[in-house]
């Protein structure tokens, strides 16, 4: 069972309407509420549910579902403030198969590793209370119940229905999954697969987009809001946010709770929240740590939707508690320890915040944890006049979160870019999801926070040790089209660009200048930046050096000279924004007392020509005030102007890797034959049984969870004697008859640095005397010898994988052998692995031009070895005890990728289904 439901700890989720509920399974002590959702049912309701109006019917359902826990039988109960409203139910209607033992580790074939239990069914019922229906109970007790069966092996779903049901059936029908009906009378017999496919996950994605936009609208859209701890000395945090509230124009009610006036700052004050002539939206609380569990115990009872709690200090305990009032009466939280909310939104005006200044209105989203930051970065949209369209300091961040945020700004018809700055993900694979569909419609960048952390966890694997929390983090950003910048102020360049200008249909820049020496430095920081700045084409320069004065020169950069007039400069951007070769024009201009076609004159020079506005346009002035500024155009749009060059080229290849992003179709993650996922499960929970604290597995049993996957090996055998070698010798040899003995003990990784490898063997005697030599050298410590064949020449490269305990699993993939930690060529995704991911993947490194073929060598397999990383993705993403799996080195050849040396660690780890609705 997922998610802890199983053991009875409670998830809550959303529901169609933002409402909270509770999922959990049905408990003894239950019953008197089952009875009573039973019995408040019209009798046409109950007949639908039970094909007749039968009281006796609703009372065994009631006893069935809180009877004590049974195998095979599930009964999931939805609570709303603590009222159960809906009850789902599955029952196996076949027995499950009894799991074979677990194979011996010895072997010298492939033994049957242990037989997958045979696929389940399970009949489900469904009931939602009188009044209740049409907000999505029903439907989320189901995708609960579905991931519940998953995991206990269910694979199909039975129901029968009246067929004159048409709301339940329209639920079966809404899920995502593939439902058979057969209709037999007044019955309709429904068969639901429990396949989770992208669109099933598509599907559930969308019902949760639309739970959580409806959940914040009292955060970000409240009729009423409330300050409580409001103070009378100027200066407390309360009465900064009051004020920013009035002074705002906040145009419904407002009210503040204080217990010693009746008004502050013009504002109506009350001394309780439940004194309040109307019930808040919002309530933000100002108020010492002590107080914040009665205080928001107070909101909830009264009925209080959303809280922003500005309050820091909390310790453990008191933060469980405040979550937990939260959860209980359905409020979503923002904080605690934040700097508030704000939403400029023309007939909204919220500024809940105790920020200095009044958010500028516009159409940049802003979601930050540190209160510092979010300051900075409203200082640097309103000083750029771009603004922003809600803003959300995530503080400790105990329940809003980014995902939400970019939910609600990917439907606000406001927001045209989103900015991030998360120092933490609650759930990064929900995230990656939810960004890589938003940032299709809208720009996301973020701080790449935390990038110097150079400390590496202890770790014994080669991929355990490169998975650093940044190179996590990047592969995140990454695959969910996250553009990364480095500081606050990349940010806000990047920024800039994105909201004023095209994206570039590639990564050639045209540079103009009116000084040779800052075109060098403009052109220096494109190439650094990743950029091509390449000679102009004859036909181009030909008419450039006709509109240009006599001294400049055509090549590229464009050196137009200091005596370049305004006409001239502009007719030389009108040319090179015509020109095929030319991707984006960086106009850099130092001022001068020749000409006139600088300064303030820049910006009529730039706008000139409407044609241009198709390709992107961006410009340096060496010398201005601040870092980047938006310069207005004559029709009505923006250029964004740099102070240095370095900006300007950041920004601009920023630029391309998301016109590059944008342009590559989306991605589906492969279909995998010859997988057997549940021999895999089977082999993973009998060797965690016998040893429940984890570790890494023996040489057989690695090889029989690859062979589950369908991962190539090398033929290899496992001996415990000299006799034993030479036989495994003779037999595996291959035409050159050479063979290789690799040691082996229990926590042995590194085999090369511990000298417990020998290659290049021959004959008897050779196969003898190594073995010796290693008997030896490890007494006390070697358990058993692997043979192999000598491998044939390849290239020697690296797979892995590794569960990071938030962000899921990472594979990585790069150049093996003795070099992959010398040499650190490598590149890493998150699973689960897409093909356009798989493509990326094998393209990183820089030893990909070697898979190519580049040296002469021909290229390898690519194809096998994109096998490789996604059956590796896909073991990942089944086991969740798999903690590292590492495969050094696999050998890359031009008939085929073989895995040599395989390390495996699993750990006792509970199911986790990423994708499950649920709060954190």
């Amino acid at each position: 069972m997922t998610d802890g439901t199983r053991s009875g700890d409670p998830v809550h989720a959303l529901l169609a309407d933002g409402t909270t509920a509770c999922i959990r399974p049905a408990r003894p002590e239950d019953r008197p509420q089952l009875l009573a959702l039973y019995r408040e049912m019209s009798p046409e309701h109950l007949r639908l549910r039970f094909f007749a109006a039968s009281r006796r019917s609703a009372e065994q359902a009631a006893e069935r579902a809180s009877a004590p826990p049974r195998p095979g039988y599930l009964a999931l109960l939805a609570e709303v403030r603590g009222q159960v409203v809906g009850l789902a139910e599955y029952d196996w209607t076949d027995e499950p198969a009894a799991p074979a033992p677990l194979p011996h580790a010895s072997r010298t074939t492939a033994p049957s590793a242990p037989s997958a239990p045979a696929p389940r069914t399970a009949e489900i019922s469904l009931a939602v209370g009188e009044g209740l229906h049409h907000r999505g109970i029903g439907t989320l007790l189901l995708e609960h119940l579905v991931s519940a069966a998953r995991a206990d092996g269910v694979t199909s779903f039975t129901a029968v229905a009246l067929a004159e049901n048409r709301a339940v059936l329209e639920v079966f029908a809404d899920l995502g999954l593939s439902v058979a009906r057969r209709l037999d009378g007044p019955e309709l017999h429904c068969v639901i697969r429990l396949d989770e496919d992208d669109t099933y996950l598509s599907a559930v994605e969308a019902r949760g987009r639309g739970a959580d936009v409806a959940s914040l609208e009292p955060l970000l859209r409240p009729n009423v809001v409330a300050v409580v701890g409001a103070g009378r000395k100027p200066g407390s945090v309360g009465r900064a946010i009051l004020r920013n509230l009035r002074t705002g124009g906040f145009p419904r009610w407002l009210f503040a709770v204080n217990p010693h006036v009746t008004s502050l700052l013009g504002v109506p004050a009350f001394p309780s929240v439940t004194s309040l002539p109307r019930v808040p939206d919002l309530a933000v609380l100002a108020v010492p740590a002590a107080s914040l569990v009665p205080v928001a115990e107070e909101c909830g009872k009264t009925g209080v939707r959303a809280l922003v709690v500005v309050t820091a200090g909390l310790d453990a305990a008191l933060g469980a508690d405040l979550l937990a009032v939260c959860r209980r009466y359905g409020m979503r939280l923002v904080g605690p320890n934040c700097l508030g909310v704000a939403n400029t939104d023309r007939g909204m005006s919220l500024d809940a915040t105790f920020a200095a200044h009044h958010p500028r209105p516009g159409t940049v989203g802003v979601a930050v944890q540190s209160g510092g930051v979010g300051i900075a970065l409203l200082s640097g949209l309103s000083r750029l006049g771009l603004g922003t369209s809600s803003f959300v300091s995530l503080g400790d961040k105990y329940d809003v979160s980014g995902n939400d945020l970019l939910q609600w700004w990917e439907s606000d018809g406001r927001t045209e870019v989103a900015l991030l700055h998360l120092e933490s993900f609650g759930n990064p694979r929900a995230f990656s999801r939810t960004a890589r569909r938003v940032t299709r419609r809208i720009p996301v960048l973020t701080v790449d926070a935390g990038r110097t952390d150079t400390g590496r966890r202890a770790a014994a694997s080669h991929t355990a040790a490169a998975a650093t929390r940044t190179v996590t983090r990047q592969a995140l950003f990454t695959q969910a089209g996250i553009t990364a910048t480095r500081t606050i102020g990349e940010l806000l360049d990047t920024a800039a660009l994105f909201q004023s200008q095209p994206l570039p249909g590639g990564d050639r820049i045209a540079i103009v200048t009116n000084a040779g020496g800052a075109g060098v430095l403009a052109a220096d920081a494109c190439a650094e930046a990743g950029l091509q700045v390449s000679p102009l084409g004859p036909d181009t320069v030909e008419r450039l050096l006709a509109v240009l004065p006599d001294d400049a020169s055509a090549a590229n950069p464009v050196d137009t000279t200091a005596a370049v007039s305004e006409e001239q400069l502009g007719l030389c951007v009108d040319q090179l924004a015509e020109c095929p070769g030319v991707d984006a024009v960086l106009v850099v201009l130092v001022p001068t007392a020749v000409a006139a076609a600088t300064g303030d004159d820049l910006s009529r020079v730039l706008s000139r020509t409407p044609g241009r506005r198709s390709r992107t346009v961006a410009a340096v002035l060496l010398g201005q005030d601040t870092s980047v500024s938006l310069l207005p155009c004559a029709d009505g749009g923006h250029v964004p102007c740099y102070a240095d060059p370095q900006a300007a080229a950041r920004a601009l290849a920023h630029a391309v890797r998301r016109a590059r992003w944008l342009a590559r179709p989306a991605g589906t993650v492969p279909s995998l034959t010859g997988v057997d996922a549940s021999r895999a499960h089977a082999l993973v929970e009998g060797w965690l049984a016998a040893r429940p604290d984890g570790g890494w597995l023996e040489p057989a049993a690695c090889a029989d969870l690859l062979d589950c996957y369908g991962i190539p090996q090398i033929p290899w055998a496992w001996v415990r004697s000299e006799d034993e070698a030479v036989l495994a010798a003779e037999r595996l040899a291959g035409d050159d008859g050479r063979v290789v003995l690799k040691a082996h003990w229990p926590g042995l990784l590194h085999k090369s640095t511990q000298h417990a490898v020998l290659l290049d063997l021959r004959g008897d005697g050779q196969v003898r005397s190594a073995y010796r030599d290693l008997e030896t050298r490890f007494e006390g410590l070697l358990t058993g010898v692997v043979v192999q064949p000598q491998a044939a020449r390849g290239t020697e490269l690296f797979a892995g994988v590794v569960q990071d305990g938030v962000f899921g699993p990472l594979v990585m993939f790069g150049l093996g052998g003795t070099a992959a930690d010398v040499l650190a060529d490598r590149s890493a995704l998150l699973a689960p692995l897409t093909g356009a991911d798989l493509h990326d993947l094998l393209t990183a490194p820089r030893c990909a031009p070697l898979l190519f073929g580049q040296g002469g060598g021909g290229p390898v397999d690519l194809e096998g070895l994109e096998q490789v990383l996604a059956r590796l993705s896909a073991m990942a993403c089944d086991l969740p005890q798999l903690a590292e799996a590492d495969l050094n080195p696999v050998l890359a050849r031009p008939d085929g990728v073989t895995a040599l040396d395989v390390r495996v660690r699993l750990l006792p780890r509970t199911a986790h289904d990423p994708y499950l609705r649920r709060l954190r």
